[in-house]
This record gives C-alpha cells, structure tokens and sequence, in this order.
C-alpha cells in the first residue's frame, strides 16, 4: 500500500484489517479446512499479528461463519435479477453470467462453502436450514411462475437450481483442473466469456426459455 493509500482514519483502518483478514481467511479454509486451518496461519497470510485476528474476530468459528455467509452473500445479490427479470432468458442468462464472475474472483470462497457441505455442515447447518431454505423457495416460486406463463418447460425448480450451481461453482472449485486442461494456464478473458456464453446456451435451450415481449 502506497502512503497516500493508507488508511486515514480507525473506520478506514478497521475496513483494511478486516479485508485482509477475511482474503487470507478464504485462502486458508480453503486449503485447509475448518480442522486445519490456524488463526496463527490465517494471521501469517493477511501479514497481521495474531492478536489483531482475535480483536476481529474471537474465535476461528466468527471468522470461518463470516467468510461462509461473505460468499453466500456474494451469491445471493447475483440472484437478485430473479425478481425483477421478465423472462428465464434474462433472469437465469444475468443469473449465469454473474455466477461465474463470482467463481472467476473469488474461488476460494466457493472451495469453503463445498468443503463444508461435503463434510455434512458441521458449523454452518443452521444457515443452510434457515437462509439457504428461504432463498431457495423464494427462487423456485420466481421458476415456477415463469413456467406458468408459458415462457420455460415445465422443468422441476429445484433441480435446475442444483444444476445451475453445480455448472457455475465448477469453474471455482475445481479450478485447477480446468488450468490443467487449459494447457496449465488460467482461462483468458476472452475464455471466460466463452464459457459463460456456452453454459447459458446449453441450459437456456435445455429448458426451452423463450424470450419474453
């Protein structure tokens, strides 16, 4: 950080820490998991004293639940094109598009939130019984409502929701294998668009979504 960067007041400066904290945070769950993961390497990574870690947050359960709900949240202002979308054309193609972004930036948060539903929820349970649970009604409703109106298959919500997940979570959680298969380089920007080109394509015309007008 540059002088005239740095922060200038404790809000600008609790806002940095914070930051830091919850980047190097994402990076160590994601590598290591809730068990192996260490305030002591998280404070390592974000190249803050330990001490600071627990000022934030108190324990590694208030710093591993933030960085959950953090990409959660991410995921859910991407679904906020549901709502006022006319169309599946429009509301799932921004939805796609967005997801994806998502997955290009911020990767190792979508390897916590799958590292954790894998091993059954330990921590975060109660969140996928209560905020997950909503959201996801509140999508299905948005699905069925076009399906109604004639402007989709008559295609089970839910499962579609699952497959939309799965496609665009791919491009975060199993990154490395698709670098490995891009020649060991990430993808360009230009591959990047392919790819959200190619997933909105395959799933628009896989349950015949109709323009809307």
């Amino acid at each position: 950080m540059t002088p005239s960067a740095r922060p200038s007041s404790k809000k600008d400066i609790r806002r940095e820490n914070e930051k830091l904290i919850l980047e190097a945070a994402e990076k160590v769950f994601a590598e290591a998991g809730f068990g192996g993961a260490t305030m002591q390497l998280i404070a390592d990574m974000a190249g803050l004293p330990k001490a600071n870690l627990h000022y934030y947050f108190p324990t590694k359960e208030s710093l591993y639940r933030r960085v959950v709900q953090n990409i959660f949240h991410d995921w859910l202002m991407a679904a906020d094109v549901f709502d006022a979308a006319p169309g599946p054309v429009e509301g799932l193609g921004a939805y796609i598009d967005a997801k994806m972004e998502i997955s290009r930036r911020h990767p190792a948060g979508s390897k916590v939130w799958a590292s954790e539903v894998m091993h059954r929820a330990p921590v975060i349970q109660d969140y996928l019984e209560t905020t997950l649970v909503e959201w996801t009604e509140g999508r299905m409703a948005v699905v069925r409502r076009w399906i109604d109106e004639g402007k989709m298959d008559p295609i089970d919500p839910r499962h579609l929701l699952y497959m939309l997940w799965a496609t665009t979570q791919h491009y975060a959680d199993f990154g490395h294998q698709i670098e490995t298969l891009n020649g060991g380089q990430p993808l360009s920007d230009t591959q990047w668009e392919a790819a959200k080109h190619s997933v909105k394509t395959v799933i628009l015309k896989g349950i015949g979504a109709r323009p809307s007008g």
